[in-house]
């Protein structure tokens, strides 16, 4: 398990987990993620994507944060570059329900929608030869015992 360096340093590039964006926007990121995110070239996947934009339709519009979560949320989905998103293969799709379902039971954990979300954006890491940065330990853990040639680098949140 490789875990971003305390000096953060050039290198392969990035494709972001959803817990990245939210721990930028909740100012909860490590200053070596922070500096990790200013070296190396950045990528964005319409899984993390999708999940992020969940919330517009999620959070209750009559709660007093959700305004301006949502502002937050809409600024910072404007700041990913176009050239920078892309979409995982049907294959990457196809293969990580089996992926997810076989994590979920070897752990003996439910199949989630979260686990298969994150299975999908492992496999479209893997595909682009990118590394995937992300906070969420449990679940990308066994799915990388379980894909061995996936590149994790892993944080703890501050």
């Amino acid at each position: 398990m490789a875990f971003v360096p305390s000096i953060p340093e050039a290198g392969p590039e990035l494709l972001l987990d959803t817990s990245v964006y939210v721990d930028v926007i909740q100012g909860r990121a490590p200053s070596e993620v922070e500096g990790l995110l200013g070296l190396r070239i950045l990528n964005h996947s319409s899984v993390a994507l999708a999940e992020l934009t969940h919330l517009f339709g999620r959070l209750d519009p009559s709660h007093p944060g959700t305004r301006s979560t949502l502002a937050t949320l809409r600024q910072a989905i404007a700041m990913i570059p176009s050239h920078r998103l892309t979409s995982p293969s049907i294959r990457a799709f196809a293969e990580s329900g089996m992926l997810a379902g076989l994590a979920a039971r070897l752990t003996g954990g439910a199949h989630t929608p979260a686990m298969l979300n994150d299975a999908v954006l492992l496999l479209h890491a893997m595909e682009s030869g990118r590394w995937l940065l992300t906070r969420n330990i449990k679940h990308f853990d066994h799915l990388q015992q379980l894909a061995p040639r996936a590149r994790i680098l892993f944080y703890r949140q501050a």
